[in-house]
């Protein structure tokens, strides 16, 4: 899945790059899961032991306010937890697992159809979509 640069998009809006900044950055869009902002933290502070949660919360709100970071519950699968993704370009379907709390990210162009005929229907324009499904992984349904 395809992501905007994030550190791009915010030297180009004429936000101050910080070294702090920048690593909770390539973090978020290197992320082979998603995070909520104490696992953010605490994978930044094994880089930068300087870095303190204050430091997270206040880069993560600017992301969220420019929309270049989704902010998800994700089912609330562990309480309630919000957990972060870079936006990516095109929107997908998070699918959660009820019992092992796996979470896969689904595409589909019938996705985007949707999108298009929502849009064309009731004459709205959509800028953000967020679905999350609940249901059992593979692995959960053959056990």
């Amino acid at each position: 899945m395809q992501t905007v640069s994030l550190e791009q998009e915010l030297v180009s809006r004429g936000l101050r790059m910080t070294h702090q900044r920048r690593l909770l950055i390539q973090i978020i869009q290197g992320a082979e899961s998603h995070l909520d902002a104490v696992a953010l933290w605490e994978r930044a502070r094994g880089q930068d032991p300087t870095l303190n949660k204050v430091t997270v919360y206040r880069t993560l709100a600017m992301l969220k306010k420019y929309g270049l970071v989704d902010e998800l519950d994700l089912m609330h699968l562990k309480g309630g937890k919000h957990y972060y993704e870079a936006r990516a370009s095109r929107d997908h379907v998070h699918l959660a697992c009820l019992k092992c709390g796996r979470i896969q990210e689904f595409e589909s162009s019938l996705f985007e159809k949707l999108k298009g005929q929502i849009e064309r229907q009731r004459r709205f324009n959509i800028k953000v979509v967020r679905v999350e499904a609940g249901g059992y992984c593979e692995n959960c349904r053959d056990r």
